[in-house]
């Protein structure tokens, strides 16, 4: 049974989530019901396969054609660009669409978020980014969208921010506000059966990772704690099984309940320093999402650890919610050979057979640059304990 961490104050918060939440087998022949309600055109950003090949993308638009819904198609390709965001803007435009649809992961659904919010209010995209923008403020509403995720990881359906990349800054960054909340989040486990196996596991890593950073997170409240606790248990319970037959749909169901816990609580608690690295060496290297979260965790949460123990805060609310997520990993995974949670975790990325991320070109020489970048992303500050720059270093050196 998991331990509840006393506090001697209980932590200030808000909670925000989007408007409407649809979850199950067969949901997404509800999509153009929902869509008819918000407009007649449809911009559809998707990822995955191409229209014609019987994907999810297919199987939303049978459903938009039914209720009479028009659909733009617009491609993305890879991690959303600034010039990506402003292509879909501008073909919004010329084709008079009045809501927009994400279809895909977490890269389609944060450029049709961005695409959504932007459109409706002035600017370009690169002025309402964080870091590297003029970090604008959204003041109206977004148009119409709905997010439609197929693979079980970032939780983007649920969240307030997109990530942008821009290949100029060699950075990634986000747009926030509540404004960027979809209308409706779609979420269809049966969408994700054909998802590959190596995406399966490093979206799934995402998802856990997010999970595990919002349990711990400096951020976490009430509210989030139990959605959190929730996530990590179907995370660990399936996450396994969906990778070695990706045809087992309650595995995929649980898998698509742990990524949209994991948005919410992201949302509402804030994540740590494996997303802190995220954003850098997501810009500055082709390495997908998943995987450097899936590399770094385990020393990330070894790391987190260590320096609490140090400090001598053995009643820290993070070392009691470490002691619980590995209770939780001792129950859904009875079998496991680890004694430690860290050790237990990076069991995990090699079973899933993440590779590492000198795979990508990252090499000791990047590890300073890296590390300064990461300094001064928002995720950082939430995480449990302030990690020293050596130890940052050793955490990349660790990944390698």
């Amino acid at each position: 049974m998991a331990t509840v961490p006393k506090r001697e104050t209980m932590n200030p918060f808000e909670f925000s989530s989007v408007g409407k939440i649809i979850f199950g087998r067969g949901k997404i022949a509800q999509l153009g019901e929902v869509a008819r309600s918000m407009g007649g055109i449809a911009l559809m950003i998707y990822n995955g396969d191409d229209p014609g090949r019987g994907g999810p993308v297919d199987r939303a638009a049978a459903s938009l054609a039914a209720a009479n819904v028009r659909v733009v198609y617009q491609r993305q390709r890879g991690e959303p660009t600034i010039a990506d965001v402003d292509a879909h803007i501008a073909t919004a435009g010329w084709e008079d669409c009045d809501l927009v649809i994400g279809v895909g992961g977490g890269s389609a659904i944060d450029a049709a978020k961005a695409t959504a919010g932007i459109r409706s209010n002035r600017w370009n995209c690169i002025d309402y980014m964080e870091v590297i923008g003029k970090g604008k403020k959204i003041t109206q509403p977004a148009m119409p969208w709905i997010a439609v995720p197929t693979t079980a990881g970032t939780g983007a359906e649920v969240t307030k921010n997109a990530v942008i990349g821009s290949p100029e800054h060699k950075f990634k960054a986000s747009i926030r506000s509540e404004h960027l909340l979809a209308r409706v989040a779609l979420i269809d486990p049966e969408l994700g059966v054909n998802v590959p196996p190596e995406v399966t596991a490093a979206s799934g890593m995402d998802a856990l990772c997010q999970l595990i950073e919002s349990y711990t997170s400096t951020g976490a409240n009430p509210m989030t704690d139990p959605l959190a606790e929730q996530g990590i248990r179907h995370a660990l319970e399936s996450l396994r099984v969906a990778y070695l037959d990706g045809s087992d749909i309650g595995a995929r169901e649980r898998m698509a309940l742990a990524a949209l816990l994991s948005g919410i609580t992201l949302t509402n608690a804030g994540l740590g320093a494996v997303h802190g690295f995220a954003a850098p060496l997501g810009a500055q290297f082709p390495i997908p999402h998943g995987v450097i979260c899936a590399r770094l965790l385990p020393p990330v949460v070894a790391a987190n650890i260590e320096a609490l123990r140090r400090e001598k805060q053995v009643a820290h609310p993070a070392l009691v919610r470490y002691d619980n997520i590995d209770s939780f990993a001792r129950v859904c995974m009875p079998s496991r050979s680890s004694n430690s949670l860290p050790a237990f975790l990076e069991s995990l990325v090699q079973e899933l057979r993440i590779p590492p991320l000198s795979q990508f070109g990252l090499r000791g020489e990047h590890i300073p640059g890296m590390v300064a970048l990461a300094r001064k992303t928002s995720s950082m500050r939430y995480n449990p304990v302030v990690l020293a720059d050596d130890v940052l270093a050793n955490i990349l050196r660790s990944a390698l």
